[in-house]
C-alpha cells in the first residue's frame, strides 16, 4: 500500500470515529475523502476534525442551504520513482 493511500485511509477513518459518515474516491492523481458535517456538531469536535483535515495536501468546507456541509480532503498520490517521467515525445 503506498503511503498516499495509507494516509487517505486513516483520514476517512478518524473522522468516522468522530461520528461522521465518509466517502473515499479514487482520481488519477489523488485520493478524495468526503463526509456530511451535521448542523449540531460541537466546537470540541471540529477543533478534531480540523487536527485530521490538516494531514491532507487540501481540505475545504462546501456549504449549501440545499445540500448541507460537506467537508472535503484530497491526498496526493505518490508520484512514481522509476519511469520516463517526462512524457511521450519528450526522450532524448
Amino acid at each position: 500500500m503506498l503511503a498516499s493511500e495509507s494516509s487517505a485511509e486513516s483520514i476517512a477513518a478518524r473522522l468516522s470515529a468522530l461520528g461522521l459518515t465518509t466517502r473515499v474516491g479514487e482520481h488519477a492523481r489523488y485520493t478524495s475523502i468526503e463526509a456530511e458535517v451535521p448542523e449540531a456538531l460541537p466546537a470540541s469536535t471540529w477543533r478534531e476534525v480540523l487536527e485530521v483535515v490538516a494531514e491532507a495536501d487540501r481540505f475545504g468546507l462546501l456549504a449549501s442551504s440545499l445540500t448541507g456541509r460537506t467537508l472535503w480532503a484530497a491526498v496526493r498520490k505518490a508520484v512514481p520513482a522509476t519511469g520516463d517521467v517526462r512524457g511521450p515525445g519528450r526522450q532524448q
